[in-house]
This record gives structure tokens, C-alpha cells and sequence, in this order.
């Protein structure tokens, strides 16, 4: 994967007028309250209200659009991404179960009531022998978490469809489209992003989100929250 500290792959926070997203008025405010650290929009680290200084985990749709890597891992009933940022992982079930009921603040699964979670319920099915369609619901409220590093905002209303292509031996494509009618007024392309096949003996790199060492870096830098 890329770095995407700028944005999303296809859209990147720049401030240029083919990368304005279609915000909902309710979404446009909601992205006006965020104070991320990168992106045309960029604040002071003492001024940041970004969700993942305080160490609350990315969640989907975020991870997919961070600075490092990832790792797929299948078998027959279903893939597991492993995120290299704070080694989380999430599930994508492929044994044939259908795609939870969105509900307001979570989704109804074989009719009961399910929380939102930080991954959300991703149900992937197969397209053709080289094409994965991954569909993901009941994720986090929009408090919660971003869709990247640049602030832009998504709701527990979001919607994911991923396309896994195996284009050769070596090489995946990984697709995303986003919906999510509170925050955007019509379904849009994030990334549309190469994946090269690694030796699997690599041992790949790890970074953790450590709140002992947020606190030490607010008592070099300052925090705006305690006014110091």
C-alpha cells in the first residue's frame, strides 16, 4: 500500500476542485468541526481533535486509507485483513451468510439487534475466480472515528464495497466505494489501489498508538485541552 496522509488515494485533501468531495450540508459541518494534522485544512498538533491521538482505534473505513500496510490470510469460510498500525485485525466472512440489516446505531443480524462496531460486518462473495466483492456495515458513529488522516468525516450510515482483483500472480487490486447518505449526497470512489504479492518470511514493520507517550509529548509541547 501507499502512504495516503494527504487523503483518501483518489481524492486527496489538497484543496484543488476535482478532489471536493459531495458533502451533505450535514457533512460539510461536521467536517468544519474536525481539526486533523495533515490535508489542506491542517492544524497545530495542540490544536488536533483527531480521534487517533487519543489512541481510539482507526476502524474500517480509516485503516484502509493509512501508511502502512497489510496482510491477507484466507480459508474457507473466511479472509482476515491484518493492519500493520497498532496490529488490528478484521474479519470478512465468505461461508455464504447474507450482509447484516443496517439500523440506526447498529445492525439486525438473524433478527436481533447488534451493536455498531470499530470494523464494522464485512460479507465478501465471489464475483468470478479472480474477483472478491466485500460489502461492510454497522460501523461507528461519526464521534467515533474519520475516513482519514485529513479529517473528512463518515457516520454509522456508511456503506463500504470492496473489489479484491487478482490481476496476475503478483498483483492485487484493491477498490473501495463509499456510501453514506449523512455525510456525502451520492456514493464516490476512494482508492483504487495496487497490492504486490511480498515473500512471505518478511517481517513486517509494527507502530502502536501509546497513550504513556502521547502524555509525555504533551508535557514537552503542550495540550490544548488543559490550556498549557
Amino acid at each position: 500500500m501507499t502512504n495516503q496522509a494527504s487523503g483518501v488515494q483518489l481524492k486527496p485533501n489538497n484543496g484543488r476542485p476535482e478532489n471536493q468531495l459531495p458533502f451533505t450540508p450535514y457533512g460539510l459541518e461536521l467536517y468544519k468541526t474536525h481539526k486533523p494534522l495533515e490535508g489542506a485544512d491542517a492544524v497545530s498538533p495542540a490544536q488536533t481533535n483527531d480521534p487517533r491521538v487519543r489512541c481510539e482505534p482507526l476502524g474500517v473505513v480509516r485503516h484502509n486509507h493509512y501508511d502502512l500496510g497489510v496482510q491477507i490470510f484466507q480459508d474457507e469460510y473466511k479472509i482476515a485483513m491484518l493492519y500493520q498500525y497498532d496490529n488490528r485485525w478484521r474479519i470478512i466472512w465468505t461461508d455464504g451468510r447474507p450482509l447484516p440489516k443496517l439500523l440506526d446505531g447498529g445492525v439486525e443480524v438473524d433478527g436481533q439487534y447488534r451493536e455498531s462496531r470499530f470494523f464494522g460486518y464485512s460479507v465478501g462473495k465471489w464475483i468470478d475466480d479472480y474477483t472478491l466483492e466485500v460489502q461492510t456495515v454497522g460501523t461507528m458513529p461519526e464521534d467515533r472515528v474519520w475516513l482519514d488522516n485529513t479529517g473528512r468525516p463518515v457516520s454509522d450510515q456508511l456503506r463500504i464495497t470492496e473489489t479484491f482483483r487478482r490481476v496476475d500472480h503478483d498483483l492485487l487490486e484493491w477498490s473501495e466505494t463509499i456510501e453514506d447518505p449523512k455525510v456525502y449526497s451520492k456514493p464516490w470512489q476512494t482508492m483504487k489501489m495496487p497490492m504486490m504479492l511480498e515473500d512471505p518470511r518478511a517481517d513486517v514493520m509494527t507502530r502502536y498508538c501509546s497513550p504513556s507517550e502521547i502524555e509525555s509529548y504533551n508535557e514537552l509541547y503542550g495540550n490544548a485541552v488543559s490550556g498549557k
